[in-house]
């Protein structure tokens, strides 16, 4: 089948973003558009986040000459409670920021770290000797990582803002004592975590008040979260970190607050005081790739992301997107993720307990090696090898062909600039879509359940595995909040939650802004398909209705999502002009705005 060339027209992307519309991820119930609330242009500065109470608290803080990782730090805290169910003080994150005084990007580890206690067997269920049940492991203690959100906007703040913590919860505190109204996501969220919820009695208390789910158009309130921050404000992050909030946490970790009719019978939480106290943020240099003249910075490990975008980049910087048809560059992008995620999966973990070949797999070399594996005309069956980044170079791979691992689906993601030029792009989470289920009682927050991002048993075969659980261990990541410079100056900013299916949502945008002629909206709003090295490519239904048919003819199998991934972007244009991009549709659309707007 022939089709036009991708580079002869923008229409593609316009094709593209009508078909997302048309017959995509607008059909999912717990989806609506939000007119042009996704979409801002302007001057001052710029916030992009899940809902518009957390964007609109960043840009109170930037109209008020706060920085960008000042206004990220408020856009998070409000987001711990209009979002609860992605993010807040029970979960972690990565904040990568580009300082435009010193003109350097830089990026804070702010993942949740393993329980002294736990180790590679920690998630064995002693009385089989097999692995927990994934849906047991996460709904339980065992589950949750000892926090870094808080410490991150600590570092954050210390590093680049000219405010204190205290000034950046005010927003969150306001509107968790006024509460938000319910959406259609929010109810639809809060539906399919119900039966879970309704095990933990705090939970149930603040999500499912009179044991229901809260109507759409309702008021959520979430007065004991209004109290948890003003005791930081008043006391700082050791209140936390070697307090009363920090001890309620682990008390939570250790014997649930299951519900009297309870059905489950969770496994047994590690994490103890000692455990929280010991909690440090990392600085961390970023990953960087150059692309076809962009240089491209990501986040290093623990996460996955940096280089695994960085590597596929890298690999289809081997071949001229712009000049082939459309199917064919389609299906290199899918084939460069495919390899892309073999080594992800093979290397990549804590490089505080493994030995990473983080330059090896972002070099020219490498990429050469793998680019040659991508058969034009098939697609290949995964899963793939991993290739041999230490080796003579050449056309070979190396290994066995081993699956990956566990997936999480659910994160969000906030950008923010500000009117000196400084850019963040910050991913954070508690993981599943509503973390662990487990809300400290008391304190109206939920915990994560992150170290199921751990494998639970060895995936690699005869070679070690790098995401095996230890002590102090950083679980290995997707996320993937990422810069891109144009001769030094900022271009872009972007991210994603949708756990692995982050990394090619980063990577689908790139490619599609900076190959396929789209603009940045066409760019985010375009359909999406994700190859993680897996038999079957997720697609959203309008990639499919466009493009499936023919990258079948080539080999592809395809299973289907209703939506992937919920993008947040930035792009600056000149003369400090600068376009805010979040979703039209996906999770009911999000929310852009800038401090002086232009339309």
């Amino acid at each position: 089948m022939r089709t036009r060339r991708i580079g002869s027209a923008l229409s593609v992307g316009l094709l593209l973003t009508s078909a997302l519309v048309a017959g995509g991820v607008a059909a999912s119930a717990d989806h609506r558009p939000r007119g042009e609330e996704h979409l801002a242009v302007g001057y001052g500065g710029a916030v992009v986040s899940d809902t518009p109470e957390s964007t609109e608290a960043g840009l109170k803080v930037l109209r008020r000459g706060g920085t960008a990782a000042d206004a990220a730090v408020a856009v998070a805290a409000t987001l711990g409670v209009t979002d609860p169910y992605v993010a807040g003080l029970g979960g972690g994150g990565f904040f990568v920021y580009y300082d435009a005084r010193t003109g350097r990007v830089s990026t804070i580890d702010g993942r949740e770290t393993t329980p002294m206690a736990g180790d590679e067997t920690m998630f064995i269920d002693p009385e089989t000797g097999e692995p927990y049940p994934f849906d047991k492991a996460v709904t339980s203690g065992l589950s949750v990582g000892v926090p870094g959100m808080l410490a991150t906007w600590e570092r954050a703040l210390d590093r680049w803002g000219r405010f204190d913590l205290d000034d950046m919860l005010e927003p969150a505190i306001r509107v968790a004592e006024r509460g938000f109204v319910v959406d259609e996501a929010f109810r639809s969220q809060t539906a399919g975590n119900a039966e879970r919820f309704a095990q933990f009695s705090s939970t149930a208390e603040l999500f499912l008040p009179d044991g229901r789910v809260p109507e759409v158009g309702s008021r959520l309130r979430n007065p004991d979260l209004a109290d948890t921050y003003r005791e930081i404000a008043r006391h700082g992050t050791g209140a936390f970190y070697r307090g009363a909030i920090g001890r309620d946490m682990v008390d939570a970790v250790r014997t649930p607050p299951l519900a009297p009719d309870a059905t489950i019978d969770p496994p047994q939480g590690l994490m103890t005081m000692a455990d929280v106290k010991d909690y440090r943020t990392i600085d961390r240099r970023p990953t960087r790739s150059s692309y076809r003249g962009y240089d491209v910075y990501g986040m290093a490990p623990p996460s996955s992301g940096g280089i695994t975008v960085g590597e596929s980049l890298n690999i289809l910087e081997q071949f001229d997107l712009s000049e082939m048809e459309r199917v064919s560059a389609l299906h290199h992008y899918l084939e460069s993720s495919r390899l892309g995620f073999a080594d992800r999966n093979r290397y990549i973990g804590d490089p505080a307990y493994v030995d990473v070949p983080q330059r090896q797999l972002l070099s020219d070399r490498f990429a050469r090696q793998r680019a040659c594996q991508i058969d034009p005309d098939a697609a290949a069956t995964s899963p793939v090898p991993p290739g041999d980044p230490f080796g003579p170079g050449g056309c070979v791979d190396t290994g066995e062909a081993t699956p990956g691992g566990n997936h999480g689906a659910h994160t969000n993601h906030l950008v923010v600039s500000d009117r000196w030029g400084n850019v963040v792009s910050y991913t954070n989470t508690i993981e599943q879509l509503g973390g662990s289920g487990i809300v400290v009682p008391g304190r109206g927050f939920l915990l994560n359940n992150e170290l199921t991002d751990f494998n639970f048993a060895p995936t690699q075969g005869d070679a070690p595995d790098p995401n095996l659980a230890e002590p102090g261990k950083r679980p290995r990541s997707s996320m993937s909040p990422t810069i891109v410079l144009k001769h030094g100056e900022p271009f872009l900013a972007v991210g994603s939650p949708g756990g692995t299916t982050i990394i090619t949502t980063v990577l689908q945008i790139l490619v599609n802004r900076l190959d396929f002629g789209m603009n940045l909206p066409e760019a985010i709003a375009a359909p999406r398909a994700s190859q993680r090295n897996a038999p079957t490519t997720l697609a959203e239904p309008a990639f499919l209705e466009s493009a499936g048919p023919a990258l079948e003819a080539l080999g592809h199998r395809f299973s289907t999502s209703s939506s992937i991934g919920v993008a947040a972007g930035l792009e600056f244009a000149r003369h400090g002009k600068v376009i805010a991009v979040g979703e039209p549709v996906r999770r009911g659309g999000t929310s852009a705005g800038v401090v002086h707007p232009t339309r």
